[in-house]
């Protein structure tokens, strides 16, 4: 279980970025962040923070819809993770040189 002190709650989010609650729900339907309840409240988890600041800046600077920062989101993972696996491989390949 995650320790309180690594919640934020979601209320303290949506005026913190002036956001409506529903946009934060929206992204925890696509899977962008997480969203987790604990006695009727609802928070963010603090290493989520910055997927939702990046988010929110591509809704409102590119005014890309929650399903345009699905696509986004998932596009970025993918990059990610192929940045890893290059990585990796460079590490391997230089273990050759």
């Amino acid at each position: 279980m995650m320790k309180e002190e690594n919640l934020i709650p979601a209320e303290e989010i949506c005026v913190r970025y002036k956001v409506e609650h529903q946009f934060l729900i929206s992204l925890y339907e696509s899977g962008i962040i997480d969203v987790i309840t604990i006695e009727k409240t609802q928070y963010i988890p603090l290493d989520h923070l910055h997927e939702f600041e990046k988010m929110i800046r591509l809704y409102r600077d590119l005014d890309i819809n929650v399903e345009g920062l699905e696509a986004v989101h998932h596009l970025l993972k993918q990059i990610e993770s192929l940045q890893k696996e290059n990585r990796r491989l460079r590490n391997r390949l230089n273990l050759f040189e």
